[in-house]
């Protein structure tokens, strides 16, 4: 089950990796013009254009995630999956759309529960992928009659998805308002904490993050799966103004600020003899986690070298986003709580004092820098630049000149060559491998090559934290395992 959970977190990476361009395009309309959507007239028609570009994205974020998980939890990332996982979008939404229920039910469209007027959400859309991914996993290799043969392999599996979504449609005729229902609850009784319920969620993001899972949390808070929807809400300009954000904003301080202030602090608690190796490390993944908001590659630095420094940064993070929520502050982001996306979202009409978060941020800054001192003198935790000199640290060689074959060679080394790896994927960060036999992986080796951390989340899975640039360690990778 884990397993699984992990493969749909990281196929949920596919379809939000879409969302920058959304957030670019209407940032820069909304700052040529706040008003834009704000229902008068149009007098510039250019961020009006790009503001409804945008909108093509954040507006059916459904569909991005019906084809982004059919391809995602696919085998072998066919294709053919995402155009299963559109199929099933298509015949769900549509034999459950409120008009049609009023058909089959004999009643005025009025009375139709209105969960059906929220089939078109992201939870159908990841629905409609599992769905698409699972016919085309069975259905692939099909082999039909010489008068079918048309239709064998690949070409059978849009058939099955039909005829499957089809009765999960009957089913949801039926489960869906329950369903529905139960998700709304969930969401109003989050959404009545207020300011504790979205530090309680930014600790569990935080803490989620070592088994990847923290993207299926984040689909209930960011997207219309609960009812919730901060991010669609917050670009669309279709949420409660002051409150749309709410479990976005805490992020900005943590990210561009806090963590870039906790790799000060580990730089500067270094030995003298390992201040060198670690520098430029250090240094890249802070800058990486301001602008971007990617904080991987520098919280697997210390993620388990320190885990008792990783959880006290799990409970900043709480604290940031509560203290967020508290404030009339609101900022959001389509990809993360880095620079990029806190200027993009400056002139968004939900956004509020975004400005403030610059002295929230230098407050955070102090805050984690302070405390990650104190705690990695206090206790002598081994944090990069401070290992045993027998030791090797996860951070000790750069991943530097994008000698990209050499680093996949190096970790294909380390697992124990091409004969261990059953299977190879990637997410923003991570290569994720399926490997034989965990005896034979040496972790010294893969380390060698430069990446942050490696982890174990099971049996047969592994994962290295490679940083930004993984989507090339994976592709030489694959080519070495061929």
């Amino acid at each position: 089950m884990m397993k699984y959970l992990q493969r749909l977190g990281k196929s949920l990476m596919l379809p939000v990796a879409c969302l920058p361009v959304a957030s670019i395009l209407m940032g820069i309309g909304y700052w040529i013009e706040p008003s834009i959507m704000a229902g008068g007239a149009i007098t510039n028609v250019v961020p009006f254009f790009l503001v409804k570009a945008g909108a093509a994205l954040i507006d059916h974020m459904g569909i991005l995630f019906a084809i982004g998980v059919a391809v995602g939890m696919s085998d072998d990332n066919d294709g053919t999956a995402g155009l299963a996982g559109l199929v099933s979008w298509l015949m769900i939404t549509t034999l459950l759309a409120p008009g049609a229920v009023a058909i089959y039910k004999g009643i005025q469209a009025s009375a139709v529960s209105p969960a059906f007027g929220k089939i078109e959400t992201q939870f159908i859309g990841i629905l409609a992928g599992l769905i698409g991914a699972s016919c085309y996993n069975k259905f692939k290799g099909t082999k039909l009659p010489d008068a079918l043969g048309f239709f064998s392999g690949k070409r059978s599996v849009a058939i099955v998805t039909a005829a499957a979504s089809i009765i999960v449609a009957l089913i949801l005729l039926f489960v869906w308002p329950v369903v529905y229902g139960g998700l709304v609850a969930f969401g109003k009784s989050i959404v009545s904490t207020g300011a504790v319920g979205a530090g309680i969620y930014a600790f569990l993001n935080r803490l989620l993050i070592p088994t990847g899972l923290h993207h299926a949390l984040n689909s209930v808070f960011w997207f219309d799966v609960a009812g919730i929807n901060d991010l669609g809400n917050f670009w669309s300009g279709k949420g409660t103004h002051g409150v749309t954000g709410m479990y976005m904003t805490g992020f900005f301080p943590v990210m561009m600020f806090g963590l870039p202030a906790a790799a000060l602090a580990m730089y500067h608690t270094a030995k003298d003899s390992k201040k060198k190796a670690v520098y430029g490390l250090l240094l890249t993944a802070a800058i990486s986690s301001f602008f971007t908001g990617v904080t991987e590659p520098l919280e697997f630095a210390f993620m388990f070298l320190a885990p008792s420094l990783y959880l006290i940064h799990a409970g900043l993070m709480g604290v940031s986003a509560f203290v967020c929520a508290l404030l009339p502050v609101r900022a959001g982001f389509n990809f993360s709580g880095g620079f990029v996306d806190w200027f993009l979202s400056f002139k968004v009409p939900m956004a509020e004092n975004p400005i403030m978060l610059i002295p929230i941020g230098l407050v955070f800054a102090i805050i984690y820098y302070v405390v990650f001192r104190f705690v990695i003198v206090k206790f002598n935790l081994k944090t990069p630049g401070r290992e045993d000199d027998n030791e090797e640290g996860e951070l000790n060689v750069k991943l530097a000149n994008n000698d990209f074959t050499q680093i996949a060679s190096t970790i294909l080394r380390g697992v124990g060559g091409k004969e261990n790896v059953v299977s190879v994927d990637n997410c923003v960060t991570r290569l994720r491998l399926e490997i034989k036999d965990q005896s034979v992986v040496d972790e010294k080796v893969i380390k060698s090559a430069g990446v942050s951390g490696v982890i174990r989340p099971g049996k047969t899975s592994l994962q290295v934290i490679v940083g930004t640039k993984v989507q090339f360690v994976s592709d030489e990778f694959k080519k070495l395992c061929k």
